[in-house]
Formats: structure tokens, C-alpha cells, sequence
């Protein structure tokens, strides 16, 4: 492979002006596709195999043009101190704003509170629930802007009023402030690890250049692939980083190169040969955990998860070709590493910093590894207290009139308001439908945690009906949960004596389905990825104990990753330093993701730092004397590249959008402790101590294993000049 690429490498070199036409091409193509693309509707949310996806498909089946899947708008009103919403005046008010509510196009029932006992017990507060024809994400503006009218104008009379439901729920917003700091940072790190602004600017204008297309095109297939605004916003977040770290490791290779006398083409070619193939492997290792959530069984999560794949290939295609072709533009104006060391009065020999500590770790190995696994395992405590749920009107900030909806309902009917349960019978075998209704009502009724269970409301077929409960909890609890198993119990008595399939839907059942399938997901997900992860390794690294400590390190970096989420966004700890303004239950696709996530970002930095020690350790040196150089060239790109994912993903904190707040939190954690104390304290603590057992390999399995030659060593009957062309760099400057 080293081969195959140094040729590529020189070849985009020599050919910059055909390459780069071809990614501008690319670029302006997939803007143009996006521009003129439909706009996308919501990415539809279905959980297929749960029951509450099954009680939601027999809906659409059974109860026709009901538009089960239709958003919902909730006005809640709440009297002035000393008024209550029964009075005359506030009548009248609610009254207008039920008549104005109900004159929207895409509007398909407004219920009167006063008709549907919508008013509190003490009369100071009342809702008006608002059902439309079209989901959440496909509402027009105009809608959302009368829905916003009507409340205003109530609110005029000296009501109070908060509007909730999902018709409010607007695309995420990743906080662009946070990413321009993210990406300022970025630079500044880049321009510090690679001497100068030219080469500092050639990581982050490839990256640019890679999310334009990843991002366009996503944005360009999504209405007919049914891509929601997440997919888009997990694709830049990942996309950004890999693609500046890619394009870092390969510079600061050409770099070295050029430092070793070489002339410009031929360190290009020799830096995407053997950089380059760190990149390849670094990034299919990323694919596989992100290409991977399709087991899951989740159609949104598979398709955020295909997405941000395709964009991590387009960052390691444009690193292998884009950053030649940018690097022959570029000329004299990047100079060797290390020259402006030589140039200045600092002591001749002296070994940098990733040479002192590689030979600190060494010296003392144990100490080492015994802190740094104590030191996460201890972060990782608080995961042993882990909730799992999905983030409601409940977890906003208080400043939106979405949680002050949410606080106003707990405040006069109870927290359970906020998340009824709709119970779906299918009696199509019963002999008497109606006795089966009445049965699984008086059920219900009996169970802990009831408030209030309705009528059964039937379809025309006079075989299906419906009855709403409303839990005394809140819905991310764990009582209302147990509350939903409870029903799912009872109903399995009903159907033994009735006939009658019981079902539980609703959105707080379906997120508590959920969060149980992706919990039953982990533990299949985590095999599959370390496995194929763990035989890719194998084959590069040429070991077994070395993949089996990147997988094993990989662990203990994502479980204190977790731990940190829980302390912050579960417990509260230093929350208020990062928005966090509601503790509460942990988004449910968070460990998954982060397993993803996190492990392909942990092998990255695994396979830069470790090809270069393989590669010394090939080339003749000790184990430990590897090590030593392995710290020597990579650990200074190592280090930047993690600062500039933390960066990245930093970025993300800013957010008002507690999902994506939470996964920036979640990454840039993990990705410090993987980089900084797994990969940078634990691996060279772990290979001093194994020694020449760490490169052991059966004999039968090195025959069997494909020699993709990630250290180069194919090279070196390919040596070039050493000679840097005077005349040759006066023509690059030229072009």
C-alpha cells in the first residue's frame, strides 16, 4: 500500500492543477445539488420491532386520515393572580384564540379546554391542544407564526401564556459561535505545530473543502433519502475534525521529509506512502463504527451514521490527493521541520518533549500505568449510576417558552400532563369489543401511578379503540416507565381472556422502546466493531497484543467519558460552566454513539502513533528505543490533533439544543482522555513493559496476513533525490 501511494502522491503533486479542478468541481457540483434540492421534510422516527412503533403503524392502518403522525400545538394559559380561567373575560379570550387557531390550513382539530376538562382543579390554568394534518418538521412558517399569533394576542389581555408541543421544534442549532472559537483554535494550534501560516492553512482549507461536499450532498439527498437536520450536524462535526487531523498527519510528514533532505516531490510522495497509510487505516477504522450503527435497528441512527462515514472517505481521499496537489502550490513557503530550531540559539541535541516523556514513561512504566487506569477508572465511577432516556420540553432551557409550557402543565394538572400514554386495543378477534375496552380501562385504573385514564374512543370499524392515561410522573421517570411495563403486563391478562391485543404508544412509551433497543444493541454493536476493528489492527500492526491493548485502552477512555456525562449532565456537576440548565436522564443513543464515535477517533490516534514506533521497531531499533522515536515524531501531531478535535467538537457546547450539547461534551471528554491519557501515558507505559513480546505474531498467522506495508518499508528501493532542486523550487514558487 505504501507503494501504491507514494506514486499517488507524487502523481497529485506533479498533476495539482488536474486534481484540484476535479474537488472544486465536486464542490461546486454538490452546492449546486443542494442549493436546488427540495427542501427536507422531518427525517421520519420509527423504531421498528418495539411495540410502540406497532401500536403506531395499527393507527395509520385502522384509524385513517387521523394523521397519527401529525405535529401537535399546546396553548397554556394561566390566569393573573386573584382571576381564574373560568371567569367571563378570560372565557371570551380563550374563546377567540380557539376560533383563531382553528383557521390555519394545516390545522385538523383545535379542542376547546372548557369542552374537554383542559382546566386545572383550581381553575388557574387551562390548555387548548392543537392537532395538525403534517408532521412537525413539514409545518409552514406561516403555521408556526399563527400558532405564535394567537398566543400573543392572549397574552395581550394580561393572560399568561407559554406555547408547547412539537410544532414549535425547529432544526438543531449547533451554536455557530461556538464553531468559529472551535475552528480559531483550530488554526492557532496549526499554525503553532506546523511553523507557518501556509502550512497551518492547508489542513483547514481540505477539511473546508471535504465537509462542503460531505454536507451538500447530505443536504441534496435529503428529502428523497429522509435525512433529519441531525445527520448533517453529526457529519460536519466529524467531518471537520478528521479532516484536519488527516491532512495535519501528512504535512507535518512532508515536513520531516523535506528536514531529511529530500527533494519536494519526493517528500510528497513519501509522506502520503507512509502517512498515508496511517490515514487509510485510521479512517476505516472510523467507517466501521460509524458504518456500524446500521446494526442497531434504528433508521435514523443508521443513516447519521452512513452519512458522517461518507464524509470521513471524502476526508481521507482529499488528504491522500488534495494535500499533495495543495503542498506543489505551496512550494518553499513550507519549510522542513525543525529549521527554525536550527536556526535559532537553542541548545544543539536537545530532545524535544515527546522524546523526554516517551523516556520518562519508560523509566518508570508501572507507575505510570497504574495512575493513569486508576485515574479513569475512578472518572468512570459515576457511569455506574447511568440513565437512559430522550430529552423532552422538560430538559430546555428555562428561557423558552417551550419549558415554561412544560412547567406551567406540571404546575396545574402534574407532571404526567406532559407525557400521556395512549393505549391502542386491537379487538378485531373479540367477541365483544367493548367489554374488552372497559376491561383494560378498569385495569388500568388500579395500577400505581394513575391519575387519570379516558373513555375508550373507537374507529368506524367499531374493532380498534384508544384510551389516553395520564401518569402521576414526569415522563423521563422511572416510575412512568415502570408504569408503561405495568400496562404491557395487564394487557397480556386481557388478551388470555378477551382476545384483545393491548399495546402501548405515545411518545413516551416510544422513547422508553427506544432506549431499551439500543441498550440490547451495545454489547452486539461493541463486538462488531472491536472485532473488525480488532482484526483490521492485526493486519497492520502486524500483533496481537498491540490491537488487544488499543481495544482494551478504548474501553476505559469511553466509560470515563461517560462517567464525566453523567457527573454533568445527570448530576449537575459544574453543569453551570457549560449551559447545562437541567439535569436529567442521558440522551439514549449516547453510549452507542459515543462507542462509535469515540472508538474509530481512539484508533486514529492509535494507528498515528504506533506505525511510526512499528516502523523504527522494523527498521532495527529495541522495542523501547522504538517507543522512544515513535514519541519523537508523532506525539507533537498527536497532541495537536486532539487539541484541535477538542476544539472541534467544543464548538458544539455552545448549543442551545441539549442533544447536541451533550454529544460535543461527550466527545471532546473522551477524546482528552484517550489522547492524553491512553494513548500519550498508558500505550508506552503497556509497550515498555511488554517488550519484544508486544510485536509477537504466530508464525502460520504472519504467513496468512496480507503485507500492506504501513511502515514504508517497500520504499526504500524507490529512494528519490536527496537533493533539493534549487531550479525545481524556483518553478514551484512560480506556479
Amino acid at each position: 500500500m505504501a507503494t501504491f501511494l507514494y506514486k499517488l502522491g507524487r502523481l497529485a503533486f506533479r498533476r495539482r492543477h488536474f486534481v484540484a479542478l476535479i474537488w472544486v468541481a465536486l464542490l461546486t457540483l454538490a452546492g449546486v445539488g443542494a442549493a436546488s434540492a427540495p427542501a427536507a421534510g422531518s427525517s421520519s422516527f420509527s423504531i421498528p420491532g418495539t411495540e410502540a412503533q406497532k401500536a403506531f403503524d395499527l393507527l395509520e392502518q385502522r384509524f385513517p386520515g387521523a394523521s397519527a403522525d401529525g405535529a401537535t400545538g399546546r396553548l397554556v394559559l394561566k390566569a393573573p393572580a386573584g382571576e381564574k380561567m373560568t371567569d367571563a373575560a378570560n372565557k371570551a379570550t380563550v374563546a377567540k384564540t380557539v376560533t383563531a387557531l382553528g383557521d390555519g390550513s394545516e390545522v385538523d382539530s383545535v379542542t376547546d379546554p372548557y369542552k374537554s376538562n383542559a382546566v386545572s382543579k383550581d381553575g388557574t390554568v387551562a390548555y387548548i391542544s392543537v392537532k395538525y394534518d403534517a408532521p412537525s418538521m413539514e409545518l409552514k412558517d406561516s403555521t408556526r407564526d399563527a400558532l405564535e399569533a394567537a398566543g400573543d394576542q392572549a397574552r395581550d389581555t394580561g393572560l399568561t401564556v407559554e406555547v408547547g408541543g412539537d410544532a414549535l421544534q425547529a432544526g438543531a442549532e449547533p451554536g455557530a459561535a461556538g464553531e468559529v472559537i472551535g475552528l480559531a483554535i483550530a488554526a492557532v494550534v496549526l499554525v503553532i505545530t506546523l511553523g507557518s501560516l501556509v502550512a497551518a492553512g492547508l489542513p483547514l482549507l481540505t477539511a473546508i473543502v471535504g465537509v462542503g461536499i460531505g454536507v451538500s450532498t447530505i443536504t441534496a439527498l435529503a428529502k428523497t433519502l429522509d435525512l433529519g437536520d441531525t445527520t448533517s450536524t453529526l457529519a460536519l462535526m466529524i467531518g471537520l475534525a478528521v479532516g484536519i487531523d488527516y491532512a495535519l498527519f501528512i504535512v507535518s510528514r512532508y515536513r520531516g521529509e523535506l528536514a531529511e533532505g529530500r527533494d519536494r516531490e519526493e517528500a510528497a510522495g513519501r509522506a502520503t506512502g507512509t502517512a498515508g497509510s496511517a490515514v487509510v487505516f485510521a479512517g476505516l477504522t472510523v467507517v466501521i463504527a460509524l458504518a456500524g450503527l446500521s446494526v442497531v435497528g434504528v433508521p435514523m441512527l443508521s443513516k447519521m451514521g452512513l452519512a458522517a462515514a461518507g464524509t470521513v472517505v471524502i476526508a481521507v481521499l482529499i488528504a491522500l490527493t488534495m494535500i499533495p496537489a495543495l503542498l506543489g502550490y505551496a512550494g518553499r513557503k513550507i519549510r522542513p521541520a525543525g529549521e527554525k530550531r536550527k536556526k535559532s540559539l537553542e541548545t544543539p541535541g536537545k530532545p524535544n518533549l515527546g522524546t523526554r516523556w516517551a523516556s520518562f514513561v519508560i523509566r518508570r512504566p508501572a507507575v505510570v500505568l497504574l495512575l493513569g487506569v486508576v485515574g479513569l477508572g475512578t472518572i468512570a465511577l459515576p457511569a455506574t449510576s447511568l440513565e437512559l432516556g430522550l430529552p423532552d420540553d422538560g430538559s430546555q432551557p428555562t428561557s423558552t417558552t417551550q419549558r415554561r409550557a412544560y412547567d406551567l402543565l406540571s404546575e396545574g394538572f402534574g407532571p404526567g400532563f406532559n407525557g400521556p400514554l395512549m393505549v391502542v386495543g386491537d379487538a378485531k378477534d373479540s367477541a365483544d369489543p367493548k367489554a374488552a375496552a372497559t376491561q383494560v380501562a378498569d385495569r388500568i385504573k388500579g395500577l400505581d401511578d394513575v391519575v387519570t385514564v379516558t373513555p375508550a374512543t373507537f374507529n368506524k370499524a367499531g374493532d380498534t379503540f384508544t384510551i389516553t392515561v395520564i401518569p402521576d410522573s414526569k415522563p423521563s421517570s422511572t416510575q412512568t416507565e415502570d408504569l408503561v411495563h405495568a400496562i404491557r403486563d395487564a394487557g397480556a391478562d386481557v388478551k388470555a381472556g378477551t382476545d384483545t391485543d393491548v399495546l402501548v404508544t405515545g411518545t413516551t412509551a416510544m422513547n422508553i422502546d427506544f432506549s431499551q433497543k439500543l441498550t440490547d444493541a451495545l454489547i452486539p454493536y461493541l463486538a462488531l466493531v472491536v472485532g473488525l476493528a480488532f482484526l483490521l489492527l492485526i493486519v497492520v500492526f502486524r500483533s496481537i497484543l498491540v490491537p488487544l491493548k488499543a481495544a482494551l485502552g478504548f474501553l476505559l477512555s469511553v466509560l470515563a467519558a461517560l462517567g464525566a456525562v453523567v457527573a454533568v449532565f445527570q448530576w449537575g456537576w459544574l453543569g453551570g460552566l457549560i449551559g447545562v440548565e437541567e439535569t436529567g436522564p442521558i440522551m439514549s443513543m449516547m453510549p452507542i454513539f459515543m462507542v462509535g464515535v469515540v472508538f474509530g477517533l481512539a484508533m486514529d490516534y492509535e494507528v498515528f502513533l504506533v506505525t511510526r514506533m512499528r516502523e523504527a521497531y522494523v527498521h532495527g531499533e529495541s522495542p523501547s528505543q522504538a517507543v522512544v522515536t515513535g514519541f519523537k515524531h508523532s506525539a507533537r501531531v498527536v497532541v495537536a490533533a486532539a487539541v484541535i478535535m477538542m476544539a472541534v467538537f467544543g464548538g458544539f457546547i455552545s448549543s442551545s439544543e441539549s442533544m447536541i450539547k451533550m454529544i460535543g461534551f461527550g466527545l471532546a471528554i473522551a477524546v482528552f482522555f484517550d489522547a492524553f491519557v491512553v494513548r500519550m501515558a498508558i500505550v508506552p507505559a503497556v509497550l515498555a513493559l511488554l517488550g519484544k513480546k508486544a510485536w509477537w505474531l504466530p508464525k502460520w498467522l504472519d504467513r496468512a496476513l496480507p503485507n500492506v506495508d504501513v511502515e514504508g518499508e517497500g520504499l526504500a528501493a524507490l529512494d528519490g533525490p536527496k537533493d533539493s532542486d534549487p531550479d525545481e523550487d524556483r518553478e514551484l514558487v512560480r506556479v
